[in-house]
């Protein structure tokens, strides 16, 4: 296929850009009017569904759709996209009675679509329609229908699918919203769909999950010599060392910033034993804690370095901002 060139016109790309733009805004905002009693069953419809929603489109339709199945299932609907043209192949075998069918398509006249609705009616699934075909035969056989039609679409000849589907594509995030809404899914929720993103490390990651723990946390007791304090440092590499009692409770914590001042200070350490010298009462936090909790408490009091305690005070771990930073937290 080849094309007839012209000459690349800046001016009229910018043009056609802001036309665009244009175009489809009005194409979203015209949607907002038509919201009502239609939008409501089919939200209703959707959560009372017992199985997935399956979400089906042909061409742009199609790839509309993978995108809103996504969106659903990351929200708290379970979803997933099917083919028309594979499910008149097998893969119809995949929607149960149980389920419900989110069909798209700006026409409502797909072949590969409109082929399949009789058997998916029989089979008795419930069905939303999406489409700009209110009278199509996709509207009826669908149980509710929301109206996505577009005065034109942004494409210079109104036939490429540009308007219509982000239309769609619109109407799909507000089907998702409003189930979220319903559903109450919180940011917990959503961080437990998406384990490996920031959000999911954010909410997810507890201070036990990058703490050090047993031999590896650096602690001496008040009357430790000074030179063995600094060896359990230097061994452990965590830049500083609890203070303990008898019973494993926190008392206080030495630092590599504590020793620094000491030494600008002109104190003679060699005769010092660590519950001279130790900060006390440090900041501590709780295993069970967020992580984001304790970058939260080293950012607001300007340290690089905290203890972990169980609910009676005892030492049971450490971190510093490198483990956070290894765990992606920070």
């Amino acid at each position: 296929m080849s094309f007839a060139p012209t000459p690349f016109n800046a001016q009229q790309a910018q043009a056609l850009a802001k036309k665009t733009f244009e175009i489809e805004a009005a194409a979203v905002l015209g949607l907002a009017s038509r919201v009502g009693e239609e939008f409501s069953q089919a939200v209703a419809l959707m959560l009372a569904c017992r199985g997935r929603v399956v979400v089906m489109g042909m061409g742009k339709s199609g790839h509309i759709g993978r995108k809103i199945a996504a969106t659903l299932a990351s929200t708290g609907t379970p979803a997933m996209f099917v083919h028309p043209a594979e499910a008149s192949h097998g893969d119809l075998g995949m929607i149960k009675a149980i389920d419900l069918v989110l069909a798209i398509s700006n026409s409502g006249e797909s072949q590969e679509l409109t082929v399949i609705l009789p058997v998916l009616s029989r089979q008795g699934v419930p069905m939303v329609a999406i489409t700009g075909g209110a009278q199509s035969t996709l509207a009826q056989h669908a149980r509710v229908t929301l109206n996505c039609s577009v005065a034109q679409e942004a494409c210079p000849l109104n036939l490429a699918p540009t308007a219509s589907t982000t239309a769609q594509l619109a109407m799909g995030d507000a089907l998702a919203v409003a189930l979220l809404d319903a559903r109450g899914f919180k940011e917990e929720d959503f961080a437990r769909s998406h384990p490996g993103g920031a959000l999911g490390r954010k909410l997810l990651t507890h201070v036990s999950d990058v703490m050090r723990s047993g031999d590896d946390v650096p602690q001496v007791q008040p009357d430790t010599p000074f030179t063995e304090l600094m060896r359990e440092m230097s061994a452990k590499g965590l830049g500083a060392s609890a203070v303990v009692d008898a019973g494993q409770r926190v008392l206080g914590i030495f630092t590599d910033g504590d020793l620094r001042r000491l030494i600008e200070k002109g104190v003679d350490l060699r005769s010092t034993r660590a519950g001279e010298v130790m900060h006390a009462g440090p900041q501590t936090v709780r295993a069970d804690s967020l992580a984001v909790e304790a970058v939260a408490l080293m950012e607001q009091h300007r340290i690089t370095s905290v203890l972990v305690v169980d609910a009676e005070g005892v030492l049971c771990g450490a971190l510093n901002t490198n483990d956070l930073m290894r765990a992606k937290v920070i």
